[in-house]
């Protein structure tokens, strides 16, 4: 009984993780469906030719989807192998990458250089921002052709989204893909950084991965900002909405927002507001509702007296 269940159980196990690797699978291939990660350019290199799977009536190449998955699996056992997430850098000159290879620096613990890349960073050792990575994983090799050139210096390995229109020179691992739309590259790396982390063992079946694709995709500076002013037009009613609920009728809220600004805030016996002057007179200013001050309280001092002069009217010396 015992020798027959210790038979099957290897058999049952593997059948499991192979139907869960299958429905992975799947599932990543529809979402890089769903960013158009399998479209090309018209334009196709020679070394790209084995990647692709069809050419459609309008020109544009079409990807396999397979390959693709398999090279990022490739990628990701090439960047757990190295012991410090620090020694690998992620670069991305194209601004639509910017956002996702700072996401994946986050959650994969490597290296970011975003934005434009500074000649001599990897080779020249007098510069400010010098870096000796172990590791490179770029978007975009027409776009990055300079840090490959200097990883090629300096026997750097390459991990490289590229197109069918991108030259894989001086690349080691190219994973085929689009690499211009927000979409698809947000979402290759979102997969990248998955797949690194279910390698690493942080993320599993039973511990799933709580992060959104949604984090790694480009943000337009015009949506950030709309998204702003709907946030801050949603707190300004609902302090408006509050203040009635608290008991304040609306002469109260202005008085309020008066005091804060430092207006002038009229009482009820002037509510016109009129602010006295001074050639006005005792009579006037009775009509106007303004009373007479009354005069300030002389201050007594125990054990001192005022002299009076000669004229009694009180001057003291």
């Amino acid at each position: 009984f015992w020798g027959k269940r210790s038979e099957e159980d290897p058999a049952t196990m593997a059948a499991t993780m192979t139907q869960q690797q299958l429905s992975q699978k799947e599932a990543d291939i529809q979402m890089m469906l769903a960013a158009s990660c399998h479209l090309g350019t018209k334009n196709c290199n020679h070394q790209m030719e084995r990647y692709i799977y069809r050419r459609r009536n309008d020109g544009l190449y079409v990807f396999n989807l397979n390959k693709t998955w398999e090279k990022l699996q490739m990628a990701a056992r090439v960047i757990v192998a190295i012991e410090n997430p620090q020694d690998i850098a992620a670069l991305s000159a194209r601004p639509y990458g910017q956002r996702a290879v700072l996401k994946f620096a986050q959650y994969a613990g490597a290296k970011t250089l975003p934005g434009r890349h500074t000649p001599g960073t990897f080779t020249n050792q007098i510069t400010a921002r010098y870096e000796e990575p172990r590791l490179l994983v770029l978007t975009d090799p027409r776009t990055d052709a300079q840090p490959i050139r200097e990883a090629s210096y300096c026997n750097l390995p390459t991990i490289a989204f590229c197109d069918t229109d991108s030259p894989l020179q001086n690349v080691d691992i190219a994973i085929p893909a689009n690499n211009k739309g927000k979409h698809s590259i947000g979402v290759l790396y979102y997969l990248l950084c998955r797949m690194v982390l279910q390698m690493r063992g942080t993320v599993s079946a039973a511990n799933p991965w709580d992060v959104m694709v949604d984090l790694f995709f480009y943000r337009e500076p015009e949506e950030t900002k709309e998204l702003e002013d709907a946030q801050n037009a949603a707190a300004q009613a609902q302090q408006q909405q509050g203040a009635p609920e608290m008991g304040f009728d609306q002469q109260q809220q202005q008085q309020a927002m008066m005091a804060a600004t430092g207006a002038f805030v009229p009482f009820e016996g002037n509510p016109a507001g009129a602010i006295p002057d001074a050639s006005m007179g005792l009579n006037q200013a009775a009509q106007a509702g303004f009373e007479a001050a009354a005069a300030p309280p002389q201050m007594q001092v125990p054990g001192f007296t005022n002299p009076m002069d000669a004229s009694g009217f009180g001057s003291q010396y």
